[in-house]
């Protein structure tokens, strides 16, 4: 564990993640997954944790490990269709990841989940925060487009509301 990550973790406040996401930013995300939905049959959640303290920090828990946690907590993986997607921040490392429910992993490599994951990480790195967020989405959304089209009126299972931790 390096003292670096540490640090970085320890700034990174609540003021962080409200610099980075705005209410407008966090309405506009929310916005787009909702329109996403609209076109598809799977389901999309995005988290965004300005840190990791305590027992994770000391562990030095990476973000993927954290991402898996979090999928888990928010039940992601409860999707009649098992299409669940999670897009997940963590914003002291400026790491992406996603994780996808098995009907969705069955047929998007790690790779194309990869691409999309790099893409957002050039944006946040230019400060693009909300637009890095919204080109996921559309990534994502072309996957989940392919792979689960809508049939029907479909239902919303998961909440469409970013989550900020």
């Amino acid at each position: 564990m390096g003292i670096k990550r540490i640090g970085r973790h320890l700034l990174a406040n609540r003021s962080r993640v409200r610099k980075a996401f705005p209410p407008r930013s966090l309405a506009a995300i929310e916005r787009a997954i909702k329109a996403s939905e609209a076109a598809h049959a799977g389901q999309i959640r995005f988290v965004v944790e300005g840190a990791l303290d305590g027992a994770p920090l000391l562990r030095n828990q990476q973000a993927r490990a954290r991402a898996l946690d979090v999928f888990s907590h928010l039940r992601i993986w409860d999707t009649e269709h098992n299409n669940g997607v999670l897009i997940y921040l963590l914003l002291a490392d400026r790491d992406v990841e996603i994780l996808a429910d098995r009907g969705i992993d069955a047929v998007v490599s790690v790779e194309e989940w990869q691409t999309v994951c790099a893409m957002m990480e050039v944006e946040f790195g230019k400060g693009n925060f909300e637009r890095g967020v919204l080109k996921g989405i559309e990534a994502v959304t072309r996957h989940l487009i392919k792979h689960f089209p809508k049939h029907g009126g479909g239902r919303n299972e998961l909440p469409d509301a970013p989550v900020v931790i």
